[in-house]
């Protein structure tokens, strides 16, 4: 059955691999995006290019006016967002000693407060409906930190207590809400880090290398069909075994 998807940072890495994917599924998918506009019209035209619709939209998730708006687009083009991806995503590192309050507010303003103000404005159309699927993007740096993102892990660690309490409130209504949690993935954000550290990683992870965002969209695509239907409150890691255990 198409439905119709908002995947919000679609514009690139997991984001945009969630897009095709969905995409192969026939579902109608709107790439909202913060900058790029190239990077998420490329991705509406590959979209196309498999067959289903696109819209690219741009939106600042932390702004609550902007994430109305989007929702109004989809609402008019496609109608109600039935598939809610939340994988935009920002870092600011620095150690804590040094960490500003800029830093600190501006990673969880994004991160963890766009998904707050994303899924809110989904919720009332899922309830009516009495179906929706909502996936949090979020990291293994969320259950097992990392030095130099305590802005950062803290965000994706609140994924995973938002989604929770979202899966309890709705799940007799139908909407399910579940967690993806990635481990060290080849995207434009972790291409440009030092060699030494990729090194390092490489060897950290049980599997032995980087994941690709096609494997966490394939996951977010799971966790988005009906056959995900008995699943909700869940933490899938998609990181070569490096959180096991946590």
């Amino acid at each position: 059955m198409s439905r119709v998807a908002l995947v919000t940072g679609g514009s690139r890495g997991i984001g945009r691999a969630t897009c095709l994917a969905l995409a192969a599924r026939g579902h109608r998918v709107a790439v909202v995006y913060g900058r790029d506009s190239d990077a998420a019209a490329e991705v509406a035209d590959a979209v196309i290019s498999i067959g289903s619709e696109a819209l690219p939209i741009r939106a600042d998730v932390r702004d609550t006016d902007a994430v109305d708006d989007a929702f109004g687009e989809v609402e008019a083009k496609f109608g109600a967002v039935e598939l809610l991806v939340n994988s935009a995503g920002i870092t600011s590192d620095g150690l804590i000693a040094r960490m500003t309050d800029e830093q600190w507010a501006t990673v969880l303003d994004t991160n963890l407060t766009g998904a707050f103000h994303t899924i809110r404005r989904a919720v009332r159309p899922m309830m009516k409906a009495r179906f929706g699927r909502i996936i949090c993007v979020s990291s293994v740096g969320g259950h097992i930190g990392g030095p130099g993102q305590a802005n950062y892990s803290a965000a994706k660690a609140g994924l995973l207590g938002l989604s929770r309490s979202v899966a309890r409130e709705l799940a007799s209504r139908g909407i399910t809400c579940n967690v993806v949690a990635p481990g060290p993935i080849d995207t434009d954000m972790t291409k440009d880090l030092p060699d030494e550290w990729r090194e390092r990683t490489v060897q950290a992870v049980p599997v032995g290398r980087f994941g690709s965002a096609q494997e966490v969209g394939a996951a977010v695509d799971y966790l988005c069909s009906d056959a995900a239907g008995y699943v909700t409150g869940a933490l899938l890691p998609v990181d070569g075994g490096l959180g096991m255990g946590h």
